[in-house]
């Protein structure tokens, strides 16, 4: 039987977490640098330990006024440093709960820097196998996130988009692009298919781009992210592909 995870992030605000929890594998929290507190923390961990889902820092830039989507120049010891802050802020909660952290993503503009920065790319690996080396790390597919952590012997997972769309160079379109979004959960699930089944993902000109997929992303605070979640939940289970956080 084929096994993918479905991760979502959550703990951001959008008070979608019931709704979504029961139809995932994995929960990126909000470590409350974009998003979320304490609280919003505690509140996602409980709820995915109900549901048997595995938790995972969403981290970021400190940024909560741009939804951590703006870029930031930072020196490399900053990040490195905000990396390891967020890891233990969830950490301290988890702990409370007996369970511990199964993966770390960075999200909006570190993640999408990131795939394309080596360096950044690198130290972000560094700040997390330091911390936790048993620790997965989620990535754009192919991307230097991968290629970095991978050289220094962390544990990685190709990720893959239900609800984005890809250019011809198998980046992610900004957001700030019309056409980057995928709201329709039939256009989603087609792209998932090929993405299991084809190993390609259909750019937005209609190349076909060679991807490894080991986790799908579902954002949180998409407009119909709890309907999306439920749809390739149900279409996963009907064509036999069980749904599985990675573990190490």
């Amino acid at each position: 039987m084929l096994t993918i995870d479905l991760n979502c992030d959550m703990g951001e605000g959008i008070g979608n977490e019931e709704l979504i929890m029961p139809f995932i594998s994995s929960a990126n929290i909000a470590c409350g640098y974009h998003a979320g507190d304490e609280v919003s923390i505690w509140n996602t961990i409980e709820l995915a330990i109900k549901h048997n889902v595995a938790i995972g820092a969403h981290v970021s830039f400190l940024d909560k006024a741009n939804f951590g989507r703006s870029e930031f120049e930072l020196p490399l010891n900053e990040v490195y440093e905000l990396v390891e802050q967020q890891l233990i802020i969830i950490k301290e909660i988890a702990d409370h709960f007996e369970t511990p952290a199964n993966h770390v993503k960075p999200h909006g503009a570190l993640y999408n820097m990131s795939a394309r920065q080596p360096k950044l790319a690198n130290v972000i690996a560094q700040a997390v196998l330091d911390f936790d080396h048993k620790l997965i790390l989620y990535g754009l597919s192919g991307s230097f996130s991968i290629s970095e952590a991978s050289s220094l012997g962390l544990h990685t997972a190709n990720e893959v988009f239900a609800d984005r769309r890809y250019d011809d160079e198998g980046k992610l379109i900004p957001r700030s692009n019309a056409d980057a979004l995928i709201i329709d959960p039939d256009e989603a699930i087609l792209q998932i298919t090929d993405i299991i089944n084809k190993k390609i993902v259909t750019s937005s000109s209609r190349k076909e781009i060679p991807v490894l997929a080991d986790t799908i992303c579902i954002h949180g605070d998409g407009e119909k992210a709890s309907l999306l979640a439920r749809n390739i939940y149900d279409h996963l289970k009907q064509a036999n592909i069980d749904i599985k956080a990675i573990q190490v």
